[in-house]
């Protein structure tokens, strides 16, 4: 059994032109999950909340994967990508050596709901060329096990492969129970893993509520069980780099010298 170690409640944010979230990883209770450096999670219905997005700003190092659960996003970036995002669907941008790119809401009132991932990218592929993925609901392979309904949005799950391509061992899973039941999920022993509940309850051998991260061990299967019915959570799992890691801002590499060189590049206009 893959027990919870010990969990998160996040702390609430701003970021972009003002979106309020709640940062859970890359938070001061939760610095990083290797290979994880941020999750955060949006969710409102006051366009007073969101309606200002995240105007043009740069990434390099790593890789942004954006989870719609509701609402409609536009991106476009400096590598002449352009993405609508929507009720269900996912962005991935993979930002290597650098790409500029905005995400701004097209709607101006409704809800507002979603996660955004930051996966690390390996010392050898930090420096890769800019690449997107726009990935639309209707493309995410759903199953249904045992009472659990899951969609897979990357990775091998079930002999089922998620439409999401990374670049290192990685599985992202969204799993909805719709009465109470058992949850069994197997994950690749040695993964960093854990598991956010953004609606309803999970009992293991500790309690996940509402708006809770559990982080897990690195062997054995998920097991627990749905307190309350509509419950709803994220699983999430990577293999660790294992690698040293230098942030600053918007920027992640694995020496303090190339975060400068990062700045630089871009305060020079060559991250364009």
């Amino acid at each position: 059994m893959r027990r919870i170690k010990y969990k998160i409640n996040g702390t609430k944010t701003s970021d972009g032109a003002g979106v309020r979230l709640t940062r859970i990883i890359g938070s001061p209770e939760l610095n990083m999950l290797d290979p994880f450096l941020l999750l955060d999670e949006f969710g409102s219905d006051d366009p007073n909340d969101y309606i200002k997005g995240f105007p043009p700003h740069p990434h390099r190092g790593f890789e942004t994967i954006t989870y719609m659960i509701n609402g409609k996003f536009r991106h476009k970036d400096s590598a002449g990508n352009e993405g609508y995002l929507k009720d269900g669907s996912v962005q991935w941008m993979t930002a290597g050596k650098g790409v500029i790119h905005s995400e701004m809401p097209e709607q101006t009132e409704g809800m507002m709901r979603g996660f955004q991932l930051w996966l690390n990218l390996p010392k050898e592929k930090k420096m890769i060329d800019p690449y997107y993925q726009d990935i639309p609901a209707n493309k995410i392979p759903k199953i249904s096990i045992g009472g659990m309904d899951i969609k897979i949005i990357s990775g091998l799950f079930n002999n089922i492969k998620g439409p999401g391509k990374s670049h290192t061992g990685f599985l992202y899973l969204d799993v909805s129970v719709n009465e109470l039941s058992n949850i069994n999920l197997k994950i690749n022993d040695g993964w960093n893993s854990f598991i956010y509940v953004y609606e309803g309850e999970i009992l293991s051998n500790l309690i996940l509520k509402k708006g809770q991260l559990g982080v897990l061990d690195t062997k054995g299967s998920i097991n627990g069980k749905s307190s309350l019915s509509d419950t709803k959570f994220i699983v999430v799992a990577g293999e660790p780099l294992n690698e040293p890691v230098a942030r600053g801002g918007p920027f992640v590499m694995n020496t303090k010298k190339e975060i400068l060189e990062a700045f630089d590049d871009y305060q020079s206009g060559r991250m364009a």
